[in-house]
């Protein structure tokens, strides 16, 4: 298995673990330097009636934690939606260095959930050539069926 891949496993595992515990949507996050797993986070926006308790931002949040810093350069960071605007933009704050991907803002909406209209209203993705990269797109969209077949609160 690519280490890329790897990484894209744990962020499903992260996900599948908010899902079971009722947090929130199926996104989940790990953020990775130099080989080594520095963070993981998911959606807790159910558990902490918190609206921006995205996985990225969740993941993000635990990362500046554990390395003791507000600056993520040399990080990457895998997670199984396309980032919001919001957690786009904290990752650019954070200066993340690369993103992964597993569905995309379409497959948000495909379960409910509601990107595609601030991508409608804020876009410029198309001004960030290689920042974001599709990974494992059919591992997630199988995780987001699962989410799909089960009872969970959209919001």
């Amino acid at each position: 298995m690519q280490a890329e891949n790897k990484y894209m496993q744990m962020a499903i595992d992260e996900a599948r673990e908010g899902i079971n515990n009722h947090h929130g949507g199926p996104f989940g996050t790990v953020i990775v330097k130099n080989g080594e797993v520095v963070a993981r986070g998911h959606n807790k926006v159910l558990l902490k009636h918190d609206p921006t308790r995205h996985g990225e931002i969740d993941a993000i949040r635990a990362a500046c934690s554990a390395l003791g810093t507000h600056d993520l350069t040399g990080c990457e960071l895998y997670t199984t939606g396309e980032p919001c605007h919001m957690c786009l933009c904290a990752c650019m704050w954070a200066n993340i260095d690369k993103i992964y991907y597993g569905c995309t803002i379409e497959d948000n909406g495909r379960i409910g959930f509601r990107d595609d209209k601030f991508d409608g209203i804020f876009g410029g993705r198309d001004k960030m050539p290689g920042y974001m990269t599709k990974l494992d797109r059919m591992a997630c969209l199988a995780l987001f069926d699962e989410y799909a077949a089960g009872n969970h609160q959209n919001y």
